[in-house]
């Protein structure tokens, strides 16, 4: 009998509780980049040409743009970096894989760059393409080492629940029964065809075999397995800690309402501006040259972190009569596109507003 196979479940390495909680993440990021509005401008005010076109309606022929931003964000969140090149179809195709050759006082050069599965046989410079590095090392140490200890606690915390109530019984044989290789077999056989029969089934029937044992066990013993709502827990908290390190509160994530307009303010500051940020200055690098900058041309990203007008309404008034802004300096940062009135470009003093001594009345009434 020592010769038989213990019985025994392996747990599995559930790969889709790491990428449930990455996907939830980095998406939730990506659709929130998607909303953007990319304008080309000139001292305020916007230009049309072929680039507004690419970045904000079709950038290749198989993408619109609300994909194309979503798909190029993911790419930088997950692989810590993404590489953007022009085909010479002029469209703008996002690299699966690529070779990054680097120089000390030479531009970079990326080499075998993949889209779909074609390999582009020409090098790429820096100059030439669009790369943005994260450089989130914490997120990459924990999608690297973390995620293996939550998959197993999670896979046992699973097979915990399935067997709490499972069936257990002793197996027993006559010792005078002989044990060649034809009834170790066939033993082996009946046991395996039993446990699956209690496992898979409401109920099974045994039949009685003569010189074979069977005695269940489960009576008295207690089971306890984790319940739906603890499992539930366990994946959102994972969840959580993915949106804490890519700075989204989990109360967005996760659906919450409570806190809902401080948490989305947070989230806008820390996570999406940043971000906002990166690909705003490699657009402008890459796509300006630096004379055009200097006279005024600039790439501006709208339609995410500017705030509703109507919730802002008492701040703006005081922000235009207080003489701190111009209307169409105020229009700018609600990401509206500046006025032609000409009015709206002077600035306004209302009569609440006025100099210390030229106040009327007291002792120099």
């Amino acid at each position: 009998m020592w010769d038989l196979d213990i019985f025994g479940v392996d747990i599995d390495q559930r790969t889709y509780l790491k990428k449930t909680a990455i996907e939830t993440c980095i998406n939730f990021i990506g659709r929130t980049i998607s909303l953007s509005e990319f304008r080309f401008t000139k001292d305020g005010k916007r230009q049309k040409n072929d680039w507004d076109y690419l970045l904000n309606v079709r950038p290749n022929t198989d993408q619109s743009a609300a994909d194309f931003w979503q798909d190029f964000v993911y790419k930088l969140l997950h692989d810590n970096e993404v590489l953007v090149i022009l085909s010479d179809n002029n469209d703008l195709l996002i690299a699966d894989s690529f070779n990054r050759i680097e120089y000390a006082v030479y531009p970079d050069i990326f080499k075998n760059v993949v889209v779909k599965g074609y390999e582009f046989k020409k090098s790429f410079e820096m100059g030439e393409v669009i790369h943005i590095s994260y450089n989130n090392e914490k997120f990459t140490k924990f999608l690297d080492g973390m995620f293996k200890d939550y998959t197993e606690l999670f896979s046992r915390m699973i097979e915990t629940n399935m067997y709490a109530n499972q069936i257990r019984a002793l197996a027993g044989i006559e010792g005078n029964t002989k044990l060649d290789d034809e009834n170790r077999g066939k033993l082996e056989n009946f046991i395996d065809r039993m446990f699956n029969a209690f496992r898979k089934k409401a109920f099974a029937i045994i039949p009685k075999i003569k010189g074979f044992d069977y005695e269940e066990i489960t009576k008295g013993v207690k089971n306890e397995g984790r319940s739906v709502e603890e499992l539930e827990k366990f994946k959102k908290d994972l969840t959580s800690h993915v949106a804490n390190i890519l700075g989204i509160p989990a109360t967005l994530i996760h659906g919450n309402m409570a806190e809902y307009e401080t948490a989305l303010k947070a989230y806008i500051k820390f996570c999406i501006k940043p971000l906002i940020k990166k690909i705003q200055d490699e657009l402008n690098a890459k796509l300006i040259d630096k004379e055009n900058y200097m006279s005024g041309e600039r790439i501006k990203i709208f339609g995410v972190a500017e705030m509703d007008p109507l919730e802002l309404a008492t701040a703006i008034d005081k922000l235009v009569a207080s003489m701190v802004y111009t209307p169409n300096e105020v229009r700018v940062m609600l990401g509206d596109e500046p006025s032609t009135d000409e009015r709206l470009n002077k600035h306004y003093f209302t009569k609440n507003y006025q100099e210390l001594d030229s106040v009327e009345g007291g002792e120099n009434g």
